[in-house]
């Protein structure tokens, strides 16, 4: 497969030659200034940025700026006949491989082409066995001790060195790609370097979805400047983890059952067939039976994909997790906002724990990284957590300090009763007055105003007059 390569000259003439003695080599795109360099740049992924430092009006300097700001930046050099060794530093200091000086050398230029693609190939390699080596991408990465996660963990294991497709079916937020990342993680295709390759459909209009799997050649509709591999080529020999399966629309369904049956590709606009070993994991939150009763799935494609199924429970499900996984993220996101004393209290604890958690565990850890970001001590309070987190919440032995406390007939006294609110509010909160108050629906100075103030000890008389 070739690196792609953007040539930024204001010159046609520079553009011209260097296209045609490079183009064998390498998919080469050409702009004759900064604003149709970065419209390329923005919509192919260039492997490798050749630019001019003087275009028009515009400098080459601005243009490498850009470039490195995106989320997979090429390798930059630049060119120009005003060579010094203070623009030379300056490139550098931008983010340039290299600094070459007009009037090119057509074989330098290709030296040092190769060795600019060699080097971001190498450094690519790194990446991915720095990724591949860090233990969040294996089951490390998952949390849970109840019976339901075990029985996971198990799963994962025994299925993970096989090649068949797997059906990942859970709730928004069980953590469906941490199951399919631990799945490749723990494969042969792994080991032997394939990469996981991840496609959210439900974020790919229909129109983009088959070019985004497939690929394209040039030409094959309107802005295919030039031919681009998908997602399928992009994942040989890997795991490529379709999310959302159940967005797709039906045409692409078609396409891709014919893939899995085949094992071959077709990149729009082409009638070539391109064999790719890929592994399928597919994930929904939907449900997929129901959609194939109703139409909207196709029942083949269904088949297909279910020849290994993983149903995620939900956190409700296993209540047992929540402490556990809302301490490790208190860890964890403490330490990546330098704040690795934090805790949860009890109280907060045993908010968390009495929580449905509809969000499963994403809205935990969202609920977790608010709780850390607007603590103000060592501890973190309910008071420190969201909203939805809220009195309504509380078990049943903490609701009592935001109730009216039952009292003896004889002590019924509104001044005791509010004194002895207040302090089971504050036992609730660890002491946090501010935490009480917002408890109670009340203002700091109110609640102040209370404990410093007594009550005063009336009795009511029982006796018949």
């Amino acid at each position: 497969m070739k690196s792609v390569l953007l040539i930024v000259d204001d010159e046609r003439a520079t553009r011209s030659v260097l296209s045609q003695a490079l183009e064998e080599t390498y998919e080469v795109y050409s702009a004759a200034n900064g604003k149709a360099a970065r419209a390329v740049l923005e919509s192919e992924p260039v492997d490798i940025l050749l630019t001019d430092l003087r275009l028009g009006g515009e400098s080459g300097m601005d243009l490498i700026d850009h470039a490195k700001q995106l989320e997979h930046p090429p390798t930059c050099i630049m060119m120009t006949a005003y060579g010094s060794r203070d623009t030379a530093a300056e490139a550098k200091k931008h983010g340039a491989y290299y600094f070459l000086t007009k009037p090119l050398n057509l074989d330098e230029v290709e030296l040092l082409l190769r060795r600019a693609e060699q080097a971001r190939k190498l450094e690519a390699s790194n990446l991915e066995l720095t990724r591949q080596l860090r233990p969040t991408q294996g089951l490390d990465a998952m949390l849970g001790t109840s019976p339901a996660m075990r029985a996971i963990f198990d799963r994962i294991r025994q299925i993970a060195p096989a090649n068949a497709t797997v059906l990942i079916e859970g709730e928004t937020g069980t953590g469906k790609e941490l199951v399919a990342r631990a799945l490749h993680s723990l494969s042969p295709r792994s080991k032997s370097g394939g990469k996981f390759v991840a496609v959210n459909c439900a974020a790919l209009s229909p129109q983009l979805m088959e070019s985004e799997l497939f690929g394209h050649e040039k030409g094959a509709f309107t802005n295919a400047m030039q031919r681009r591999i998908g997602r399928f080529e992009e994942a040989n020999g890997g795991t490529l983890f379709l999310d959302e399966i159940g967005e797709m629309d039906i045409p692409t369904q078609v396409k891709l059952l014919r893939v899995l049956a085949e094992r071959c590709i077709e990149r729009v606009g082409s009638n070539e067939s391109i064999p790719v070993d890929v592994r399928i994991v597919a994930a929904t939150n939907r449900d997929l039976q129901a959609m194939v009763d109703a139409g909207q799935f196709r029942l083949d494609l269904y088949q297909r994909l279910n020849v290994v199924d993983l149903h995620l429970p939900p956190l409700r499900e296993r209540a047992e997790d929540i402490v556990l996984m809302a301490n490790a993220f208190v860890h964890s996101i403490g330490e990546e906002n330098n704040r690795p004393n934090l805790r949860l209290s009890r109280t907060a604890l045993e908010l968390l724990r009495h929580y449905d958690w509809p969000g499963n565990v994403r809205q935990l850890r969202s609920a977790i990284e608010h709780g850390v970001i607007l603590c103000e001590g060592e501890s973190i309070t309910p008071a420190d957590l969201p909203d939805f987190l809220n009195k309504r919440n509380l078990p049943p032995e903490q609701e009592k300090a935001v109730r009216t406390v039952p009292l003896p007939a004889e002590e019924f006294n509104l001044d005791r009763l509010i004194h002895t609110t207040i302090l089971r509010a504050l036992e609730t909160t660890n002491g946090n007055r501010s935490a009480a108050a917002k408890l109670l629906g009340i203002d700091r100075r109110t609640l102040q105003r209370h404990l410093t103030a007594p009550p005063q000890h009336h009795t009511t008389s029982t006796q018949k007059p």
